[in-house]
């Protein structure tokens, strides 16, 4: 089975390639384009395609892909907010993604980034480099006897609980499903865990239930000098709420792996462009805000563990097996 991956960086290639040949079955195709209806056009004789959490897989593209013979939509990625479920059911296309992929590499990427804010790490870095070794409007908090307020426990969320709980922080959970591994945490709804948390940190899916769930309702029932953090998805959070949070003092810091308005962004070097959207450069003019390129998961362990689950659903998939990661609306 032919395989045309989108949006394939060197590293993506790399890591397939790696193991390409495990799987003589599978002929593996590389565009560094981006998906879109337009580009779904160089698909040619491939059963298959690769997609990111960035892509267009939407019902206009999906329906170009089914006009060129795509049978099945791998998404390299846990997510699939991105996909039209309900058109690829329409067009016959099977929907297969990775679920979980080293959740401690995004965990401990949100335990970093809570870190780099709260003893504001960026900025100190910027300052040495210019031989400014003032320590003013350095000052950070001890995790050490904080709450920590995990919202959504599934396998990321566990992990980032796990890195709180051996901070000495006290663990506060939110999730529908409680998580029964997590016997140190105190699930409690979800007014009290932003009432009491000293840092949030975000690992739940986007959904309609999900999207803006921060907004200027859920701040104004955090505590006073709060640290939030996102390495989830970045419609969780309403953009302009948490900006005028932030302008009146509500957040100590916030860190941020994704934001609104990413796909244009996401892993493109763009530093030589003006940003069409103004929601990196709104975020950034605040000196207690840091922004990371969606990287929460870009770790060596990750990458392999991506390729090889890619290549697997390939695989189930043409000999007619079912895996549990296919996805349907």
């Amino acid at each position: 089975m032919r395989i045309t991956f989108f949006a394939a960086k060197s590293y993506d290639k790399d890591s397939f390639n790696k193991i390409k040949d495990q799987y003589p079955e599978l002929e593996l195709e590389y565009w560094e384009t981006e998906l879109s209806p337009k580009t779904a056009s160089y698909v040619q004789d491939s059963e298959a395609i690769c997609a990111f959490v960035s892509s267009d897989v939407s019902e206009k593209t999906i329906r170009a892909l089914g006009e060129r013979g795509v049978k099945l939509i791998l998404m390299r990625c846990a997510g699939f907010n991105n996909v039209d479920l309900e058109a690829a059911t329409k067009y016959g296309i099977t929907v297969m993604r990775v679920p979980g992929y080293s959740p401690e590499a995004v965990a401990e990427h949100a335990m970093a980034l809570a870190m780099a804010v709260n003893r504001h790490l960026h900025k100190s870095y910027m300052r040495v480099r210019e031989n400014n070794f003032s320590l003013v409007g350095l000052t950070g908090v001890n995790f050490y006897g904080k709450t920590a307020g995990i919202v959504g426990t599934g396998k990321i969320g566990a992990a980032m609980a796990r890195i709180c709980h051996g901070f000495g922080m006290k663990v506060l959970a939110y999730d529908v499903y409680q998580n029964p591994d997590l016997d140190f945490a105190e699930y409690v709804d979800l007014d009290t865990l932003l009432a009491q948390s000293d840092l949030i940190s975000l690992h739940c899916p986007l959904m309609e239930s999900t999207h803006h769930m921060i907004n200027i309702d859920t701040i104004n029932k955090m505590k006073d000098g709060v640290i939030l953090v996102n390495t989830s998805r970045g419609g969780l959070i309403k953009t302009d709420d948490l900006i005028q949070g932030i302008r009146e003092g509500k957040f100590f810091a916030v860190g941020l792996d994704v934001y609104e308005e990413e796909n244009a962004n996401v892993y493109e070097d763009r530093s030589d462009q003006i940003l069409e959207h103004s929601t990196v450069a709104r975020l950034l003019n605040f000196p207690n805000v840091m922004v990371t390129s969606h990287q929460g998961f870009f770790a060596r362990e990750a990458l392999q563990a991506i390729s090889k689950t890619t290549m697997d659903n390939a695989l189930a998939f043409m000999e007619g097996r079912k895996n549990g990661n296919e996805v349907t609306a």
